[in-house]
Order: structure tokens, then sequence, then C-alpha cells
């Protein structure tokens, strides 16, 4: 099921999805039908325009990101859970270079929080996926290099997921509050699969991307689709978790 839920969901992504709506506007134009292929190629094209647009993957965006404010007063936790995103092993890069930027700036922000809390312990999550290595043992690998003792730090190595990364956390953290760390994007969602275990996160988001950039050359651009590419694979999440009932 969670490799069914992989493979659906990236065909439901943006470039996918332009690029199959040019795929239709090509079959047409190969079948001398010109009209519909006229159709298609400009549904297309109107499609990478209109979401590589600034104000509109902003637009797209916001709505998920706007859903927690930044934790600038730190409560006082014993556990900061900082989850799971992206890596590849190579040991001829630094390991900053290995974590994908995502997870370079979840656990910046973890630690960031850490080093304000007294006797605090810092969870990274993570899944190995495709690599020799689970994210979680990148991730730890990245804060010892940035002082934090190893003792402090734990490691969850089984979730797949958002929501078997709640219920892994639930056997650390029990119902004691904690603070959660993951991308603007991605809070709303963690939020609620974590509430829906009886868990009591404090949402602190980082990794925002509806900026609005003042240089003509991010009007149209690829970071703008990216922003709703982020977007989609939220919504879709969030469909997913409500048909499951797990949140």
């Amino acid at each position: 099921m969670f490799l069914f839920k992989k493979i659906v969901s990236a065909f439901l992504l943006p470039l996918p999805i332009g690029l199959f709506l040019l795929l239709i506007a090509f079959y047409f134009l190969m079948r001398n039908s010109y009209k519909k292929a006229k159709v298609f190629l400009f549904l297309g094209l109107s499609w990478f325009v209109l979401l590589s647009f600034q104000p509109i993957s902003n637009a797209i965006i916001s709505p998920l990101e706007n859903s927690y404010k930044a934790l600038l007063e730190i409560p006082k936790v014993q556990y900061i859970l900082v989850l799971g995103s992206g890596h590849k092993t190579n040991e001829n890069l630094s390991i900053t270079s290995q974590l994908g930027s995502t997870a370079v700036v979840r656990l910046n922000e973890g630690i960031k929080i850490y080093k304000k809390l007294d006797n605090a312990k810092l969870i990274v999550s993570g899944y190995k996926g495709f690599d020799k290595n689970y994210h979680s043992f990148m991730s730890k690998k990245l804060a010892l290099d940035l002082g934090i003792k190893k003792e402090n730090i734990i490691k969850m190595d089984k979730p797949k997921d958002t929501r078997q990364e709640a219920i892994e956390a639930k056997k650390i953290i029990g119902t004691n509050p904690f603070i959660l760390v993951t991308s603007a994007s991605h809070m709303k969602r963690s939020m609620l699969l974590f509430e829906k275990l009886g868990l009591k996160p404090i949402a602190a988001p980082t990794y925002h991307l509806a900026k609005e950039e003042k240089n003509f050359s991010s009007i149209f651009s690829s970071e703008n689709l990216y922003k709703v590419k982020v977007a989609f694979h939220e919504y879709l999440g969030l469909i997913w978790a409500y048909l499951k009932g797990y949140i």
C-alpha cells in the first residue's frame, strides 16, 4: 500500500499532469485531429505558464504554510522531534550535501531549538528507502557534527511516512508535550496526524517557500513550479489521510 500510494501520487503532480496534456496534444496531432490537438496544446502550455507564475504558486501553497506560526518563544519540553526528509549517501561529499536541502533546514531548526532548552532530547526520524543508510542515521551524523551529544539523540528508523512517525513517537514521548519540527507546508498534515493519535505536538514550522521575490527572473520560474509540486503533494496527502480516517 505504501509503494502504491507513492507511485500514484507521483503521477498527480504538476509536471506529470502538464506533460500528459502535451502528450494528448501530440497524439491528436499524429491523428490529424488538429482542433483537439490545439485544445490540449493550449491547456498544457497554460498549465505550465500559470503554475510557474509567482502570485499563483504562492496562493496555492500559502494556505498550508500559514496554518501555524513560527515558534519564536520556546516552551520548556523534554523532546524535539524532527521529521525525516530525503538524502542520498555519497561518502565523497560532505554530510550537508548528502542530506536534501529540506532535511538540512529542518534539522538546523531542531538543533537551534534544542540549544535553547536544558536536558532535552533530539529525535530524528526517517526510513532508508532505496539508500543503504537510514535517513535517521544521516540526520544523527549531521547533528553530531554540529555538536549535539550522542546520548541526547534518539533515532527512529522504522517509520516510512508521517503517520508511522507519529505511532513510533508516541512510544517514546507518550502524551507529554513536545516540539514538532517539519516544513511549513507539511505542518498542517503532521499536526492533524499526531493529534489524532493523542499526542501533544507544538508546531515549529520551517522552510517556508511562499515568499514574494522582487526580481524579474522570479515572476515565472521553475522554483514557482516547485512550490506547487510541494503543495500538491501535501493536498494529496491530506485527502489520503482523510479518506483512510487518519485525520
